[in-house]
């Protein structure tokens, strides 16, 4: 799946435009490299994401093309994330 759809999907960020324009500009990071809106992610890919000067750190768990809302946070594990990070989400 493309990295700005799965961002969107499971809810890390909540608009494929803004995922894109993340990607698009070095803040998205895939298993430590600087990863283009159209990577591919799989399970067991850690992504890193700077919102700002807070960074947020992520293990794919599993790839959807959709998920409810509900269950969004069960396609990714939180490996670290800043509290403001972590509202700017919300």
């Amino acid at each position: 799946m493309r990295l700005d759809k799965y961002l969107k999907v499971s809810r890390i960020i909540k608009r494929r435009t803004v995922a894109n324009e993340a990607c698009s500009g070095g803040r998205v990071e895939i298993n430590g490299k600087v990863a283009k809106p159209g990577a591919d992610v799989k399970p067991g890919d850690r992504l890193t994401i700077r919102f700002g000067e807070h960074i947020g750190a992520y293990e794919v768990l599993s790839v959807a093309e959709t998920v409810r809302k509900e269950d969004a946070d069960k396609l990714y594990r939180v490996l670290q994330e800043d509290a403001a990070a972590a509202q700017e989400r919300s």
